[in-house]
């Protein structure tokens, strides 16, 4: 269920900022390997009654709103439109036009638009859009959230095939 790319944080952690790249490309990763291989009714299945739009690509959906806003966005400054919307649940529906493979590639495009977005900045750094907030206080929120997320698509994996591990 793990993608290749996945692979643990150095140890010898020297530059606080690489640290924290690694930790958030391994929960990435992770994320990833837990929704690869889903077929669509798994990917869209909503098994749990209290969070009726919590799915597999609901969670990947969201979990690309949130690197647009807190990393692109609001750390990096860029000028790209929000992926959130009036309604509070816009990015955890499912729309006729996702599929694994069209969220979890653009969850793969947001990636790189974070990390061109933050590439000149420094942990202590002010963020470019929001100036009451750090580089490494942003890095932290998402890592963070990502790992809570990752989280829900472990039980969401589970319910849909049996799956289990890393």
């Amino acid at each position: 269920m793990s993608t290749p790319e996945r692979a643990w944080p150095t140890t010898d952690a020297h530059d606080e900022l690489t640290l924290l790249w690694e930790l958030l490309r391994f929960q990435r990763h992770t994320a990833l390997g837990k929704a690869t291989g889903t077929t669509l009714a798994e990917a869209i299945e909503t098994p749990l009654a209290t969070s009726p739009l919590m799915s597999i690509l609901g969670v990947i959906k969201h979990l690309t709103a949130v690197e647009r806003h807190w990393l692109t966005r609001v750390a990096g400054g860029a000028d790209l439109p929000s992926l959130w919307t009036e309604d509070p649940d816009s990015d955890w529906r499912i729309t006729p036009t996702d599929t694994p493979t069209t969220v979890l590639n653009a969850y793969r495009a947001e990636w790189a638009l974070a990390e061109t977005a933050m590439a000149p900045l420094h942990p202590d750094d002010q963020a470019l859009g929001d100036p009451t907030r750090t580089t490494r206080w942003t890095l932290n929120h998402v890592i963070q959230e990502t790992a809570r997320h990752v989280g829900h698509l472990d039980i969401l994996r589970e319910l849909a095939d049996g799956s289990t591990g890393e």
